[in-house]
């Protein structure tokens, strides 16, 4: 058996539960891909975007609904060393990947040298829908995974003085008719570094040329902070990664000070008094 398909064979038979069943089910639950959808699949290099990849070629597969994929990865400036193991990687696992490029690093660091990470992270963005567009895409399929989820909420809550949260999927405000998907939102990071260390493969980590250059500590950093954190709680309470994703579906209006939606903001004084009679 060809190694590729070794190593399909592991995401739907020793990793069904922790993967398979995860990936389907956030599919299904949040209602992400519908018949003749076309997806653009975003391919990074790491060990997410190319476990997302090889579940929608397993869904396309054996999946009741059709719909089409494009494999695209976008090259920002990477090194030839990372650029090619990007594509070694993609013909290991038989995927069909089309690498376009850009040069978001250099115009990010002459734009916004001291901080460049969040217009690097704009452009990225930008290029990608404009990409979509070109390939006459409707949906773009980023590899943002659980644990993700999790720190994104409490970064909201901690740095950010709100509470909010990474959603499985959100339209484009500037793009019209474009959708970005989520759909390793359920599938959690020790089961993907798993499945990528029981089938020895190796992937690039952060390939940015800025990240050492930044002279003050960007989003990355504080992520690390709050990952450290989450472990630490762990220790404590076993359910405590399942309890922070959670939180984010229970959210109890009636116990709040307030919140906004849109252009309207709550108070629970509003309607205080009127509760009570």
């Amino acid at each position: 058996m060809e190694r590729y398909k070794e190593i399909e064979r592991s995401i739907i038979k020793k990793f069904r539960k922790d993967i398979w069943h995860n990936f389907t089910k956030a599919i299904n639950d949040y209602d992400l891909i519908k018949e003749n959808d076309k997806i653009m699949v975003c391919i990074s290099g790491g060990k997410d975007s190319f476990l997302l990849a090889k579940c929608i070629q397993e869904l396309q597969r054996h999946g009741k609904i059709k719909f089409e994929a494009h494999y695209v990865s976008m090259n920002p400036g990477y090194n030839e060393i990372n650029k090619n193991k990007i594509i070694e990687n993609a013909k290991l696992l038989d995927i069909p990947l089309e690498m376009f490029e850009s040069d978001i690093f250099e115009v990010a660091r002459k734009l916004n040298y001291d901080n460049p990470c969040y217009l690097c992270a704009r452009m990225r963005r930008g290029h990608l829908y404009s990409k979509a567009q070109e390939l006459g895409c409707n949906k773009i399929a980023l590899a943002h995974h659980f644990n993700d989820v999790i720190e994104t909420n409490l970064l909201s809550m901690l740095y950010g003085g709100e509470i909010k949260t990474m959603m499985p999927k959100l339209h484009s405000e500037n793009f019209h008719g474009l959708e970005l998907i989520r759909p390793m939102y359920l599938i959690k990071e020790d089961d993907i570094i798993a499945w990528k260390n029981f089938n020895n493969l190796e992937f690039i980590n952060c390939a940015c040329k800025l990240l050492n250059e930044c002279s003050t500590e960007g989003s990355e950093g504080k992520r690390s902070e709050i990952k450290k954190l989450i472990n630490e709680l762990n220790k404590i309470n076993p359910f405590i990664e399942m309890n922070i994703f959670r939180s984010m579906e229970n959210i109890n209006l009636t116990q709040i000070i307030g919140y906004k939606k849109d252009d309207y903001k709550y108070n629970f004084l509003d309607d205080y008094e009127e509760k009570k009679k």
